[in-house]
């Protein structure tokens, strides 16, 4: 029986357009974003930034550096944000009724503090709740320091949470995430990136 649900952000709570994300960085001046940036795991200064290597600021300095002007934070945290394409009330409410019907719920997130100061703040859902209203437990790459698709990022998390694998399902839109999760005896549902899984779901829960 399934008591936990492990759920990714960008892909599954949030739909993500990782051409708007492209095409900002690029804005800024950013000449290889192509190259830096992935639809699921960052690379060179970004993949430092998610894995807490560097901090935000020292992410706007070297992206400073970079581009050939000083950078604001702003500019930094709106560049990230164009991976925020639609947040859908659907699945908003399907997590508040999957809450209710006493599932524990655990966030697991390849991000970083550009994104997160927008989702753990009041305006995430536009009603004045922020993510945690609707999670038990938040597990964030740049704080844990690891990533998917790492076992160690996984490792941690049903360490810390008491879980059984058999017991959890991980809901992921990234393939490679979903395959090392399964390793561990975990369930996996890996809709698409904006994908409508708000009734699938229940065939997982079964």
């Amino acid at each position: 029986m399934i008591k936990n649900i492990i759920f990714d952000l960008g892909g599954v709570i949030i739909t993500i357009s990782h051409q708007e994300a492209l095409r900002r960085f690029q804005r800024l001046g950013l000449k290889d974003a192509e190259r830096q940036l992935d639809p699921y795991t960052q690379n060179g200064i970004f993949g430092d930034l998610e894995e807490g290597k560097i901090t935000a600021e020292d992410f706007r300095r070297e992206l400073s550096r970079m581009v050939g002007r000083e950078l604001t934070y702003g500019e930094c945290q709106h560049a990230w944000h164009g991976y925020r394409a639609d947040l859908p009330q659907r699945n908003l409410d399907a997590l508040k009724k999957l809450k209710q019907q006493h599932y524990r719920l655990i966030l697991l997130s390849n991000t970083n503090p550009f994104m997160m100061d927008w989702a753990e703040s009041e305006e995430f859902d536009g009603k004045g709740n922020p993510i945690q209203h609707y999670f038990d437990a938040l597990y964030m790459s740049y704080r844990v320091k690891a990533m998917k698709p790492s076992e160690q990022f996984f490792r941690h998390v049903i360490d810390q949470e008491q879980i059984n694998p058999e017991e959890t399902l991980f809901v992921d839109d990234g393939p490679r995430n979903v395959a090392v999760a399964e390793s561990l005896g975990i369930h996996t549902f890996c809709p698409k990136n904006g994908e409508d899984w708000t009734d699938e779901i229940y065939d997982y829960l079964k």
